[in-house]
């Protein structure tokens, strides 16, 4: 089955449309998946060219969001299984991982995509091979408690990985070498204000190493991928990072249209004079390995 990449075309949204897309689950998955998801991909590049991700790799997916990720793994030739949660975003997966109608290949083998609703646990298949690589790429590390789901779903998933297999764990460079960290601080200001925390707050050196011990791997390297996130325009900006889920206890702490002025006005400081906004970032990755 060779994935088929849907191509999505940006809406221009006016304020009021922008606001009504933070809150509803289906605009916000197609702003996901038309504006951020892009960002991350120098970060996905990297890693599958440090495991030499192709033809015999088998990669679970977790949080797989809008496939991406999975479909650039596909494109290496390898087998893929993606898990989420959101059925909003899942749906768009299985828009870019479609199989040929020929089946030209055969369930589970190199490049078959698997797409699943759920958590880890759905993603069991007996008359499947063991995955070679496990990868949570949702960047971790900026907010109050955004690795406390991780831990419970890589113990899940590990199982299903063969003995030794790779676990990649993403999470945000240090604030100083990630511009969007000032725009992040929105959430913190609004979250604090009213004292309902998990607003932003600074990465730590060893973020992606505690999720990796408390879940019982073994760290095995790491390195850093500058992703820089590139926008047509202020609005655009807004959308795709409300999208991220990164601005939730803000808006839960007061409302949208707050939130998006907000973030809208910090946002000027990265306006170019085309009206374009560029934000450099620098993301890091963990490697470690099942025992």
């Amino acid at each position: 089955m060779t994935p088929t990449l849907v191509r999505h075309h940006p809406r221009k949204a006016s304020t009021t449309a922008s606001v009504s897309a933070s809150t509803d689950p289906a605009a916000r998955a197609r702003d996901w998946a038309e504006i951020q998801e892009r960002m991350l991909v120098p970060l996905y590049e990297a890693v599958y060219e440090h495991l030499e991700v192709g033809p015999d790799s088998r990669v679970l997916g977790l949080g797989c969001g809008s496939g991406l990720a999975l479909l650039m793994a596909s494109a290496r030739g390898a087998g893929v299984t993606g898990v989420d949660t959101d059925p909003a975003r899942i749906a768009l997966a299985r828009e870019r991982l479609t199989p040929e109608p020929d089946g030209a290949r055969a369930a589970g083998a190199a490049g078959a995509a698997r797409l699943v609703e759920g958590g880890p646990e759905e993603a069991a298949d007996p008359t499947r091979a063991r995955f070679t690589m496990i990868t949570a790429f949702h960047p971790i590390g900026c907010t109050a408690g955004d690795s406390e789901g991780l831990v419970p779903a890589l113990e899940a998933a590990i199982p299903l990985a063969e003995r030794g297999g790779a676990v990649v764990l993403a999470g945000w460079g240090p604030p100083e070498r990630c511009s969007t960290s000032a725009v992040l601080r929105v959430a913190a200001r609004l979250t604090d204000r009213l004292r309902t925390g998990g607003g932003w707050r600074p990465t730590r050196r060893d973020d992606l190493e505690d999720v990796a011990t408390r879940a019982g791997l073994k760290p095995d390297g790491s390195g850093r991928v500058a992703c820089p996130f590139g926008y047509a325009d202020v609005d655009s900006a807004v959308r795709g990072l409300m999208s991220t889920g990164l601005f939730d206890a803000a808006v839960r702490a007061t409302d949208p249209g707050q939130v998006e002025k907000e973030v809208a006005e910090a946002l000027h400081a990265h306006v170019r004079a085309d009206g374009a906004v560029w934000m450099p970032n620098v993301f890091r990755y963990l490697i470690a390995r099942t025992r």
